[in-house]
């Protein structure tokens, strides 16, 4: 922690240079306070009563991160992205054992696209963006970003419980090590091609991961597709497909997003999992908007009960300043099958509901 306090320290003193380079420090800080029923302080499902926590990131994760470029000429950049993410209620790394867990990559860029090189998100989070009805939002929570992008697979009694891709964690493919993404944008269209070294002696595909995306944006409509296929070190698959769209009319916008995986987790086995969404935005006011979403999961395991969980969300924000964002967030959960868990001997609650008051500052 010290090296890291250092360094900090360091970047700040060197505001001088940093302009000179074209670096800019950014982040996000936002915090709230939460009540739930049915959940714990990390949003688990609990077999009995409710929780009162301070919680950090339900709007937007909070980070801090340094990005930048250098111009080379002849229309060339050079860029680069560091990233960690915050606990804002207690100040810990999200990460401990990441300094940027979050980016860490530097590439070119020129009038014709990008190559980034380093830690970066896989290629199913590019297509979703655009078309997850939160928008990213409450990311830890959010069935999109967890299930659909591979965040954190891990839910009621059982996982995928092993690393697909370089992510470096067991059910969390949403960002990935080593990887080459190539970006290019023609009109509307935008077209991303990832692909990620598995880095394993003897083997070019053990732990290595592929995917591409497409996302065609004209006006105030958006289209998204996106694949991938990561593998474990035993050379199983995982398969991965996203596709949605968006449409924004006046002070309407409407979402939706359909996305599937499907895990080898041993010789025979497999875990198959679905996600549907939708969601409607309306600007109640200039500084003003309302958001609801719903998501459906359903999970089939070999050799277990058929699962899932549907969750719905409302968000309505209030901008105080380009810069600062007052929320107010409500959640419902219904879990399926034996998808809540046990605590101890007992079976958790089926049903799970909690609200935030909180407060998003961008710096």
């Amino acid at each position: 922690m010290r090296q890291v306090n250092i360094f900090v320290l360091l970047l700040v003193a060197s505001g001088n240079v940093l302009s000179q380079n074209s670096t800019t420090i950014y982040g996000i800080a936002d915090l709230g306070a939460r009540y739930s029923n049915g959940m714990n302080a990390s949003n688990a499902p609990l077999a009995s009563g409710n929780t009162s926590a301070v919680t950090s990131g339900v709007n937007n994760t909070s980070r801090w991160g340094l990005r930048g470029q250098e111009d080379l000429g002849s229309g060339l950049h050079v860029t680069f992205q560091l990233e960690s993410g915050v606990n804002l209620d207690t100040g810990s790394a999200a990460k401990a054992d990441k300094l940027f867990d979050r980016l860490a990559w530097v590439g070119l860029k020129n009038a014709y696209g990008t190559v980034q090189i380093g830690r970066q998100t896989n290629a199913l989070v590019d297509a979703i963006t655009p078309t997850d009805p939160l928008a990213i939002r409450f990311a830890s929570f959010n069935p999109n970003v967890n299930v659909a992008a591979l965040s954190n697979t891990a839910f009621g009694t059982h996982a995928f419980g092993q690393q697909y891709g370089t992510s470096g964690y067991a059910d969390n493919f949403y960002r990935i090590d080593n990887m080459i993404k190539v970006s290019g944008t023609n009109g509307p269209l935008r077209a991303v091609g990832a692909y990620s070294v598995g880095e394993v002696a003897g083997s070019s595909s053990a732990l290595s991961t592929r995917g591409g995306a497409l996302i065609y944006q004209q006006g105030g409509l958006v289209l998204s597709g996106g694949v991938t296929r990561f593998y474990n070190r035993d050379q199983m698959a995982l398969d991965a497909a996203t596709i949605g769209a968006a449409f924004k009319f006046g002070g309407w916008q409407f979402k939706t997003n359909f996305a599937a995986n499907k895990a080898d987790t041993a010789v025979n086995k497999s875990v198959h999992q679905r996600i549907a969404s939708v969601g409607i935005s309306r600007e109640l006011a200039a500084d003003l908007l309302l958001t609801t979403a719903y998501y459906r999961v359903r999970r089939e395991t070999t050799g277990r009960l058929d699962d899932g969980f549907d969750r719905a969300f409302v968000f309505l924000e209030k901008s105080m300043s380009r810069r600062t964002t007052l929320y107010l967030e409500s959640d419902f959960t219904r879990w399926r099958g034996d998808a809540a868990g046990k605590t101890g001997a007992l079976n958790n609650d089926a049903r799970a509901e909690a609200l935030t008051l909180g407060l998003l500052h961008k710096f």
